[in-house]
């Protein structure tokens, strides 16, 4: 397996494995993928990737911004998703893992994700990662005419940002 640029000719299949998360009703509030131009205008420019294995995109992860103020340009909200046909073979760590030290080459310091609790496999997968839960976001939206809880994730750098604080 290798992890690569996501690039635009790769939307097409990046597109149908989002719409697979999307089709579980535990990846996101979203109901529909976007177009490629709505996409590619909501996720930073750097850290979008693809695992592919014998040319076939297995999953992709990216970021995008949590705030355009400037006291946020280091954080960001970390997005990872696995063809529903190669999950459980560590494509969503490999991808998070690489996502994890470009997002730092980067000089991004916060990671943040918000995972519904009913979606077991990617808390784990976070967590695994180095991600801890802030809180519950009580019922704070609805999907399908149900309220929806989300775990608040955040995974705080290491080596970026922590100039002048002792360890």
């Amino acid at each position: 397996m290798n992890i690569l640029p996501l690039q635009p000719g790769h939307w097409q299949t990046v597109r149908a494995i989002y719409e697979e998360g999307i089709a579980t009703g535990n990846a996101t509030f979203e109901t529909s993928a976007p177009a490629w131009e709505a996409w590619d205008n909501s996720h930073l420019p750097f850290a979008r990737l693809i695992a592919e294995e014998g040319g076939e995109v297995l999953g992709w992860a990216a970021l995008n911004r949590v705030s355009d103020r400037c006291v946020y340009a280091g954080v960001a909200e970390v997005s990872v998703y696995v063809k529903a046909s190669a999950r459980g073979r560590g494509i969503g760590s490999a991808l998070l893992a690489v996502l994890i030290r470009q997002s730092e080459s980067n000089n991004i310091w916060t990671l943040t994700a918000g995972i519904f609790p009913e979606n077991v496999s990617s808390v784990r997968l976070h967590e695994k990662a180095g991600f801890h839960v802030l809180g519950v976001r009580e019922k704070i939206g609805k999907l399908d005419g149900r309220w929806r809880d989300v775990l608040l994730f955040e995974r705080r750098s290491r080596v970026v940002g922590i100039e002048g604080e002792s360890r």
